[in-house]
């Protein structure tokens, strides 16, 4: 019987705890260099307009406290905010920032691009706007708007419009979605932590309805009755919902998906 020589052995044993210690190793992601910084916004209104001010604070790895602050805007009024994901490369961190202003008639979309470039001691911020998008959808001093997004797009809406409309963030490409017949308004916009995506709309005579989109984008599913979902992170507010007292009529059944070349089972 062939032997292994000792220094043969103790470099193959090397060899294969390095080889399972690697995969374990590609399994951690990288932390992203602005993870223990924070951005806090607050809004002041002054003779008919609104400004967002802004302040990034937390630590680096050798200072701690604020660092940058500015401001957006003015606005009408801020219906609704939200950020995006962000874009690491090196030290910068990019990411877009959305902001809604349903003051006014015109509902219209501002859409800046906030840059954090960080170092051992410093943190510098700049948010530029990026671009104006105006929405087909009607707002005014007593709309309220509902906002919710996934990674590709931005679903928004009012409660004076009988539709929302769909935002591809790619190229900010606005189309229209949802809507009943007779209309009933948009009531709340909400998301889960896969990328779905409710539409919910209703009045006060008890007539209700709801779109879901997938994380592309596409209609998923759609009918009667005041359906939402929620995430991980931001409770729904149970006020902007309407309640029923009627049992929603039970929806489950399935089937197997369509092979290919197959056709899909009834």
């Amino acid at each position: 019987m062939s032997q292994i020589p000792k220094h043969g052995l103790l470099a193959a044993i090397i060899v294969l705890a390095f080889a399972a210690v690697l995969p374990l190793r590609a399994q951690n992601p990288a932390v992203a260099p602005d993870s223990t910084l924070y951005i806090t916004y607050s809004l002041f209104s002054n003779d008919g307009q609104t400004t967002v001010s802004w302040v990034v604070c937390g630590s680096t790895q050798d200072s701690e406290g604020c660092f940058d602050s500015g401001s957006l805007g003015p606005f009408v009024a801020v219906g609704a905010m939200i950020e995006g994901l962000p874009s690491v490369a090196g030290d910068v961190v990019t990411r877009a920032i959305y902001v809604v202003d349903s003051g006014s008639a015109t509902v219209k979309l501002y859409v800046y691009k906030r840059t954090d470039t960080i170092t051992d001691s410093f943190d510098t911020t700049t948010i530029t706007l990026f671009r104006t998008v105006s929405l087909p959808l009607t707002g005014g001093s007593t709309a309220l708007t509902s906002m919710a997004a996934n990674s590709g797009y931005l679903f928004i809406g009012t409660d004076q419009s009988p539709q929302a409309v769909e935002v591809t963030k790619s190229n900010l490409a606005v189309t229209k979605v949802g809507g009943f017949s007779p209309p009933i308004n948009v009531t709340a916009i909400t998301a889960d932590q896969y990328g779905y995506v409710t539409v919910t709309q209703g009045n006060s005579g008890g007539e209700s309805g709801f779109y879901l989109f997938g994380p592309n984008g596409a209609g998923e599913e759609d009918g009667g009755g005041a359906d939402f979902v929620v995430g991980t992170q931001q409770a729904v507010s149970p006020s902007a919902l309407l309640n029923s007292n009627v049992q929603p009529a039970p929806r489950p059944g399935y089937h197997p998906k369509a092979s290919s070349g197959q056709a899909e089972a009834k």
